[in-house]
């Protein structure tokens, strides 16, 4: 190769080079298959072709599977900087912006070579001697914001909304006085997604979705009618004003309304005594509280001792994303997702089998993700920002890996998790698991997402003696807090005597005298497996009403057991409120007594027709007033009237506690069945034979549109993830008994009751919306704290005051 010339290489490879267009997305920042950079030691390629980057050990993969031999190479080096050179007074309160806080970031030398593989022939940029084509393409590769800053800042800006021109001089008419809760729209019946009209008090519906979901288009038809400019999302006034959901018509955007209390007020909406009671009491509790969980999860003040090494890689936080970065640290934690994405895959095997662009294939981002995580490559203490030597490891940090590229892929299908807004750990969780069943439907037996599953059995026991069972999966167990089994009674009596004493003074209780209940871990699991009563249960063997009585347990044991505490309720008058409680978790449980039994000997199934007549017979009412107040907590309408259906109408706390734990119910968007004749009759025979034409039979087709309220998507998925459903078994879900395991917990994970306590994500803060989250892990016999970036020897781990606790079959 030593005689060939290397302009004249370059120069026959020219066809191989493209200007990039202004809509193409260009990487610069990091390696599509790890997380080097050009800060790394072999600085980053960039293929001329692709717009891909690749770090130096992954180069080559890309030229063998495209062929693309002309890259950009992009090497940043640290400039040294004296020591004494004076540190700038702030102006702003900013970091890292002129005129802001110094943030010490180093600066860096950037320097540029044309590179051609496979032989990696240099040559040098800038040039006079390069080709004009190449010239072009390298300018516009550096000039171009980088894809992976694009999204960053678009997910930022995207939550920025405009103050109203209509705002200031809002007309209001009338004398209406808006209830706090139980409304129902002026045109029709529906009673979620409606917005109240700022100029006359109209409740009105929104807008119907492309699916036919959502409203009728009432309040948008008041507006042609009207004129009148702006309308407010009921349920999301809060004593936030700032984060309510105000919409203006002419600007056909959602928008800021810097007068809405006074607007509000004028309906009898009455935000300011609100504000002030809050905070006198719950709030301002809870405020003292925050403070001190801070320190507590976070083990602030304490001298924590930095890990490093194989699978002790820290997460950058990309802005608000510590929800996302502490629940894959537990996530890859488990055999189960180590031996699927890293043990039994490598970098170059992920990126065989993936798309041109590797950026969006979630096998190859999760695959990625595990190697930054696991090989310890990236967790290194970083040497100090002015270039001088690396500090002893005591003081030493890592800098950790940004799991930008995950991040995008994996919300790329959900509205919330791809803002830049803080989310529900367990929400995410979920969504997770979701996706990564999705992505391995092809090969289910390695689906990682399955050692987290198990089945849950309800038993229902009719006065008549009778019995029914109903069968779902779930991948967590979702625990009600007993707070009336607290452990420590006589001290809360004695701290609420001082408490109230207090506040007749008028002072507040200091940090130190604060007293929580103290509830234990098992009364939380007794609660779930307690009998309930069921009022106004239609038996169909008594042919009328009755009192029955449900109890649940679990089908199979997973290989991991993840235990969710309700810490979250709501209360009246808009208000959500955190329970302050300690949850008193052991190292090992057994839940070995939570296995159902499944039809005994001796048990009589109530008749087949039980659950057709009980919807034909009585089909039941939701009541509009807990649905209304679980829609406010912005919960999905049509959830809403079912958990108020299965709970019987009890009240709102009931209808959450069921609409949490079967969130992931296969049926769960199904229309409320009036008896199954007439879910037969409404299925759409052009939808059966959609379905047809796709290959399913044809009975399957018809059970999967009915459990997904006839849409074609819903019922494909439904189908996919149902793969041993046949027409014999649309009953057995209902009247399962144990010698016959039906298809709703076959091939599960199963084995003994015992676990081991290995992961803990605790939240700090009173709403799962906002806060901070952070990480407790079992690793190599002693707990680590993974709270973003930072890796550390945990010295008191906050076991009492967790959100999700994570479990590990002994």
């Amino acid at each position: 190769m030593e005689d060939i010339n290397p302009m004249e290489l370059l120069r026959s490879n020219l066809s191989r080079v493209r200007i990039p267009e202004p809509t193409n997305r260009i990487y610069k920042q990091e390696c599509c298959l790890s997380f080097d950079s050009p800060r790394s030691e072999g600085g980053l390629f960039v293929d001329m072709n692709t717009f891909l980057a690749f770090g130096k050990d992954h180069v080559a993969w890309n030229y063998e599977k495209t062929g693309n031999p002309v890259y950009l190479h992009i090497k940043q080096t640290k400039k040294l900087v004296s020591e004494d050179r004076p540190l700038k007074k702030p102006t702003l309160l900013a970091i890292g912006i002129d005129g802001g806080f110094d943030n010490n970031e180093p600066e860096y030398e950037e320097t540029h070579n044309i590179v051609i593989l496979p032989s990696h022939v240099t040559l040098p940029f800038p040039s006079v001697e390069l080709p004009e084509k190449v010239r072009l393409a390298v300018d516009a590769i550096l000039m171009a914001e980088g894809a992976e800053r694009k999204e960053q800042v678009a997910a930022w800006t995207a939550d920025k909304k405009q103050i109203s021109a209509y705002a200031m001089e809002l007309l209001q008419i009338g004398n209406v006085v808006v209830p706090p809760s139980g409304w129902k729209c002026c045109k029709c019946d529906k009673t979620e997604n409606l917005w109240l009209n700022l100029t006359d008090g109209m409740i009105l519906c929104g807008r119907r979705n492309w699916d036919g979901t959502g409203g009728n288009n009432h309040a948008v038809e008041h507006y042609k009618e009207t004129g009148y400019p702006l309308a407010v999302k009921l349920g999301t006034i809060t004593s936030d004003l700032e984060a309510a959901d105000v919409f203006s018509y002419p600007e056909d955007d959602s928008v800021i309304d810097p007068l809405l209390a006074q607007h509000l007020a004028y309906f009898g909406i009455d935000f300011s005594s609100l504000q002030k009671t809050e905070m006198t009491t719950a709030e301002r509790e809870l405020d003292q509280n925050t403070n001190f969980d801070w320190n507590r999860i976070q083990e602030s003040g304490q001298d924590v001792e930095p890990i490093f090494g194989p699978g002790y890689t820290g997460l950058v936080n990309l802005g608000n994303s510590c929800y996302m970065a502490a629940t894959m640290q537990v996530v890859f934690s488990t055999q189960s997702f180590c031996r699927r994405y890293y043990m039994s895959q490598s970098l170059k095997m992920a990126f065989e089998t993936a798309p041109a662009d590797p950026t969006v294939d979630l096998n190859m981002q999760l695959t990625k993700l595990a190697h930054g995580l696991l090989s310890g490559k990236y967790s290194l203490p970083a040497s100090k920002k002015d270039g001088t030597a690396t500090p002893p490891v005591k003081d030493a940090k890592q800098e950790g890996i940004p799991p930008r590229m995950f991040k995008a892929v994996i919300a790329a299908s959900h509205p919330e998790f791809s803002t830049m807004r803080q989310q529900d750990a367990l929400e995410f969780f979920l969504h997770f698991l979701d996706q990564v069943e999705r992505s391995n439907a092809a090969k289910p037996e390695l689906d990682p997402s399955r050692s987290f599953r198990f089945g849950v059995e309800e038993r229902i026991l009719c006065s008549s003696g009778k019995v029914a069972y109903n069968k779902r999966l779930d991948n967590i167990l979702s625990l009600n807090i007993p707070l009336h089994e607290a452990t420590n009674k006589q001290e809360l009596e004695a701290f609420n005597k001082i408490k109230a004493e207090k506040m007749s003074e008028g002072k507040d209780v200091s940090n130190d005298e604060i007293v929580r209940p103290r509830v234990p871990l098992e009364a939380c699991l007794a609660n779930f497996v307690a009998p309930e009563e069921i009022p106004d249960f239609y038996s169909s063997a008594l042919k009328t009403k009755t009192t029955a009585l449900k109890t649940a347990g679990l089908t199979s044991f997973p290989d991991y057991l993840v235990l969710h505490m309700r810490k979250f309720v709501m209360e009246a008058g808009w208000v959500p409120k955190k329970l302050d409680v300690y949850i008193d978790v052991p190292d090992i449980i057994d839940i070995s007594h939570m296995r159902s039994k499944g039809l005994q000997p001796g048990e009589e199934l109530l008749p087949e027709a039980a659950l057709e007549s009980e919807a034909e017979s009585s089909q039941p009412i939701a009541d509009e007033a807990i649905v209304a107040q679980l829609a406010s907590m912005g919960f999905n309408q049509l959830h809403c009237q079912k958990a108020a259906i299965n709970t019987s109408n009890a009240g709102v706390e009931e209808a959450m506690n069921w609409l949490l734990s079967h969130m992931d119910d296969p049926d769960i968007d199904a229309p409320i069945s009036h008896g199954a004749k007439g879910a037969e009759a409404s299925i759409d025979q052009a939808a059966v034979d959609t379905l047809v034409s796709f290959g399913f039979q044809e009975e399957i087709a018809r059970m999967a549109l009915k459990a997904s309220g006839g849409d074609i998507e819903k019922a494909t998925d439904w189908i996919f993830n149902n793969p041993n459903a046949s027409a014999a078994s649309a009953m057995d879900t209902n009247t399962s008994s144990n010698s016959t395991p039906t298809q709703v917990d076959a091939g599960l994970p199963d084995g003994g009751g015992r676990y081991r306590l290995f992961g803990i994500v605790s939240h700090i803060g009173t709403s799962t919306q906002c806060g901070h989250y952070v990480a407790h892990i079992l690793k190599d016999g002693r707990w680590v704290i993974f709270n973003d970036d930072k890796v550390a020897a945990s010295i008191n781990p906050p076991k009492d005051m967790g959100y999700l606790y994570f479990f590990e079959r002994i």
